[in-house]
C-alpha cells in the first residue's frame, strides 16, 4: 500500500499550491481544535507505549549522554547559556520520568574534561553557576527525598571549582543514606583518565605487597573506578545525532546497549525516553557472544 499512501501525499501537495485550499488548511493546522486533537492523540499513543514498556523487562540502568544544548540555543538565535538551563530543566523532567518507570540508576554525561579545558571562561562559569543550582535544589528536593534518591557526582574533583565542590559535598550529605535509587552526575570527567586512575591504584597496591599480579582481574578494576559502586549500565542514550561515545564510561558500557537519537537535549520528550527503551527491548543482548 505505499504507492497508495504516497499517491496521497502528491495530491495533498498539489492541492496545497493554490491559495483557496492552503489558506483554509493552513488555519485548520494551526487551530486550537487542531492542535487539542493531536495533544489528546500524543497524550494515548504515549500511555500506550508506557504500558508495553512497562510490561517488559526495564533496563535496570540508564545512562544519557546530553548533547545539543548549545545547538538548540542556536537555532533559537538565543545564547549557549539559555541552552544549558534548558538542559537543566529537561534532566529535571527525565529524573522524574525514571523514577516512575522505577529504574534504579540513572547516570549522565554532563561536563567532560575536555570541555573544563578547551570552552570559553564565560560559558564554564555559567555551567558552574548551573551545577550549583541544580545540586543545591535536588538536596532540598522533597522528590528526591520521598523516593530515597543518592545523588552523586564523579569525576576530576581537582578541575572544579570550590562553589561547584560545597554543593557537591552538600547533596552528598543530605542524600548519602538513601540507596533506592542512584543517579550520578559526571562532572569534569574523562573515562580513559578513569581508568589510568584505577591503574594506578592497583599498582601502588601491587608496589605496596596489597595485591598480586595474579588478583588483578575486571572486578578489581572496576571496583576501583569513579563509578566502582553502581553497575555497568544496560542503556546508552545520546541525543543531538552524534554517534560517538565521547570520552564516557569506555570500560563500564562494553556490553551496554547504545541509542541514538538526532533530538537535541532540551527537546528531548518522554516519549523519546520510552522509544529508547522500548528500543532496548527489542534487543537481544548477548554479552559478547
Amino acid at each position: 500500500m505505499g504507492w497508495v499512501g504516497r499517491s496521497i501525499d502528491g495530491f495533498a501537495k498539489w492541492l496545497l499550491r493554490f491559495r483557496i485550499i492552503s489558506i483554509p488548511a493552513r488555519w485548520i493546522a494551526n487551530s486550537r481544535p487542531a492542535w487539542s486533537f493531536i495533544s489528546r492523540t500524543d497524550r494515548v499513543r504515549e500511555r500506550r507505549m508506557k504500558t508495553r514498556v512497562m510490561s517488559s523487562e526495564l533496563p535496570k540502568h540508564v545512562s544519557i549522554i546530553m548533547d545539543g544544548n548549545r545547538r538548540f540555543a542556536s537555532d533559537q538565535g538565543l545564547a549557549a547559556t539559555i541552552g544549558h538551563r534548558y538542559g537543566k530543566e529537561k534532566l529535571e523532567d527525565v529524573m522524574d520520568w525514571i523514577l516512575e518507570l522505577g529504574i534504579p540508576y540513572l547516570t549522565v554525561y554532563a561536563l567532560s574534561t575536555e570541555n573544563v579545558l578547551s570552552r570559553e571562561p564565560e560559558e564554564l562559569e555559567g555551567l558552574f553557576d548551573l551545577y550549583v543550582e541544580g545540586l543545591k535544589e535536588m538536596a532540598d528536593d522533597e522528590r528526591i527525598h520521598r523516593n530515597h534518591v543518592r545523588v552523586q557526582v564523579v569525576g576530576r574533583m581537582d578541575l572544579l571549582p570550590e562553589r561547584v565542590l560545597d554543593a557537591i559535598e552538600y547533596a552528598n550529605k543530605k542524600t548519602s543514606t538513601y540507596e533506592k535509587f542512584v543517579f550520578t552526575v559526571c562532572l569534569a570527567y574523562g573515562s580513559r583518565e578513569e581508568i589510568v586512575d584505577a591503574v594506578r591504584e592497583i599498582a601502588a597496591d601491587h608496589a605496596g605487597g596489597e595485591i598480586q599480579l595474579t588478583d588483578i582481574s575486571e572486578s578489581e578494576i572496576s571496583k576501583r573506578l569513579w563509578t566502582g559502586e553502581i553497575p555497568d549500565p544496560d542503556l546508552v542514550i545520546r541525543t543531538s545525532g552524534e554517534e560517538r561515545i565521547s570520552n564516557f564510561l569506555l570500560w563500564q558500557m562494553a556490553y551496554s546497549e547504545l541509542y541514538f537519537t538526532d533530538v537535541y537535549w532540551p527537546s528531548f520528550s518522554r516519549h523519546d525516553l520510552l522509544e529508547a527503551i522500548e528500543a532496548y527491548q527489542n534487543r537481544k543482548r548477548r554479552y559478547g557472544e
